[in-house]
């Protein structure tokens, strides 16, 4: 999956899905995309090298993942109990699609709907 199939897809994960730059001050940090949902990050990447997508996922399922594919593996800056990191450019088009669905539903399902209007 390129860049821009993987952002489309992000985006249409459902409502209230922003997408943003907030490390621009931050050394190496001003090509990382955000997208978030209730305000919290689910998903990341580097757009000047798109090979490590970071994405949220339950603690469980990390150590099996990984086993089971090579294009898991650690997160860029996160907790690697509670994220991983997916290479797009190596996984399967279905595999990052229901990792990052995944990701989003994780964050979306920790707010109510009186803190987040889109959470269910």
């Amino acid at each position: 999956m390129n860049i821009e199939e993987y952002r489309e897809y992000c985006l249409a994960l459902g409502e209230g899905i922003e997408e943003k730059f907030p490390f621009v001050k931050f050394k190496n940090g001003e090509a990382v995309l955000v997208f978030y949902v209730c305000g919290h990050m689910f998903s990341f990447f580097d757009c000047n090298e798109f090979s490590v997508v970071s994405l949220k996922c339950q603690p469980e399922r990390i150590v099996a993942l990984r086993e089971q594919h090579t294009c898991i593996g650690d997160p860029i800056n996160e907790s690697k109990k509670h994220w991983i990191g997916i290479d797009p450019t190596t996984a399967p088009d279905a595999l990052l699609k229901e990792l990052t669905r995944n990701s989003y539903e994780m964050v979306r399902a920790k707010y109510n709907k009186k803190r987040c209007p889109h959470a269910q």
